[in-house]
């Protein structure tokens, strides 16, 4: 061989073993690597077509999946905050946390809606829409918040499971509870149907229309002739300021706030165990207050407006606190949104299902902007997206209250409330217990402690 081509023989060896030599050390760090070049070019690529060219479908699904919930939700008085999670988390693809951030604006959009919309309507003299009771509501919202607090609390300390198992059977119950009062609402509305028909077509447009404004017309007596009573509201928004504050100084588990407090230090517990006093002095005060004149309108009333009130009248004063006191304890324990729990309360105690819808969705709104405000000023991410699914919810809660009017108006029946709100809670029940499930279950395969928890 001539000496030529050993040269390029040599030469042609010499570029290939490091060709060789760079291409296996690639692919070996490639196949050592979980996130390969080629992942994170995917990665990368994903990133900037969600920036450029904005939501992807899932976003999209999620949207028409939480305006589906929320006009439900607002149709029955309830906040939506137990669909809201797993549509956020599962189809949205958001983490629990955020997920949980996101679920505050939607319900007090929601819910701010809902409300606007019942004072609107009552403004322009429409009976048939459902009012709210101040009176309970106010009653009730001091001991519901600081309910709220115990059960954040209790939170902390239980056991998963156990929370998991409670919220479960308390539910149901209430569920089956619902339907219950629903059944009852439904075959008194068919015997007075029935009663409208026997009388004649001359008196049934007369006795059919007190099916729809009972509600309005006990809302109207206890209100005055403008329906909303600002001296209520002032005090509402003033107690509402008070607990916002005292949660504002503690900041989160990690001491964040508005200034610095050690968690579980002097200061810590004095501000904690301060919403007890400030709760039973805000609640004294309003019983004292409301006690003379609810006797004065009972005097006065006539015997139809007695009959209406007087399953709720016949009820002890402490009734209502001692509800909403429970009820928030549920609330702060299970982590999801008191109307959820305080709307199937109010309809057992005998609250007309109209009413006790609009007075639910007023309480939720203080406790869900309460936090909604919390998380702004602890510096949340993601503010921008967080209105966006607000304004949707803001939206549909408005349209699930004007198809629920026009159901109500068409058929005649309250009682279509009812079976709503008991529909929400089977649904709850159900996907809530299932995510329950499936965190005991990783807890106990994983070998994590399942007992009772130091606060501390």
């Amino acid at each position: 061989m001539e000496p030529s081509s050993h040269g390029a023989l040599l030469l042609k060896w010499a570029l290939y073993i490091p060709l060789a030599l760079l291409a296996t050390s690639h692919l070996s760090s490639a196949a050592s690597d979980p996130l390969s070049s080629r992942h994170l070019l995917l990665n990368q690529l994903a990133q900037w077509r969600r920036s450029r060219f904005g939501p992807g479908p899932e976003t999209a699904a999620a949207w028409v999946l939480c305006f589906l919930a929320a006009s439900v939700c607002s149709a029955g008085g309830v906040g939506g905050g137990s669909l809201f999670l797993p549509i956020l988390n599962l189809v949205a693809g958001l983490s629990l946390k955020r997920a949980t951030t996101f679920s505050a604006f939607m319900v007090a959009a929601g819910s701010l809606s809902n409300v606007l919309y019942t004072l609107l309507v009552m403004r322009r003299g429409q009976l048939s829409s459902p009012l709210i009771n101040y009176e309970i509501a106010l009653l009730s919202q001091p001991c519901m918040l600081l309910g709220v607090s115990a059960g954040v609390v209790c939170n902390l300390m239980f056991p998963e499971w156990l929370i998991t198992v409670s919220f479960a059977a308390f539910l149901a119950c209430c569920t089956y509870k619902t339907f219950g009062a629903g059944l009852r609402c439904w075959e008194e509305e068919t015997k007075e149907i029935g009663r409208v028909i026997m009388s004649g077509s001359s008196g049934g447009a007369h006795d059919h229309q007190p099916l729809l404004v009972d509600g309005a017309r006990q809302g109207e007596e206890g209100n005055g002739s403008s329906g909303i009573p600002l001296k209520d509201l002032v005090v509402l928004l003033f107690i509402w300021l008070c607990f916002f504050l005292l949660h504002a100084l503690l900041g989160d588990k990690h001491g964040k706030g508005v200034i610095h407090i050690r968690p579980c230090g002097v200061a810590y517990w004095l501000i904690t165990l301060s919403q007890i006093p400030l709760a039973l002095v805000f609640t004294a005060y309003i019983l004292y207050k409301k006690k003379k004149p609810q006797l004065q309108n009972h005097e006065h009333a006539d015997e139809k407006g007695r009959k209406e009130k007087a399953s709720i009248e016949a009820l002890p004063v402490f009734v209502f606190p001692s509800a909403a006191l429970l009820t928030g304890v549920l609330s702060g324990l299970f982590g999801i949104g008191g109307g959820l729990l305080l709307n199937p309360v109010l309809l057992q105690i005998g609250v007309p299902p109209q009413t006790a819808a609009s007075t639910s969705t007023f309480m939720v709104l203080f406790s869900a902007s309460m936090s909604m405000v919390q998380y702004i000023i602890l510096g949340m991410d993601g503010i921008n997206q967080a209105l966006i699914y607000a304004a949707i919810c803001l939206v549909a809660s408005v349209f699930g209250l004007v198809i629920m009017e026009r159901a109500i108006r068409q058929s005649g029946r309250v009682s279509l409330i009812v079976f709503l709100v008991g529909g929400v809670m089977a649904l709850s029940t159900l996907i809530i217990s299932s995510f329950g499930a499936v965190d005991v279950w990783k807890e106990y395969t994983s070998g994590e402690y399942m007992g009772f928890k130091l606060l501390c």
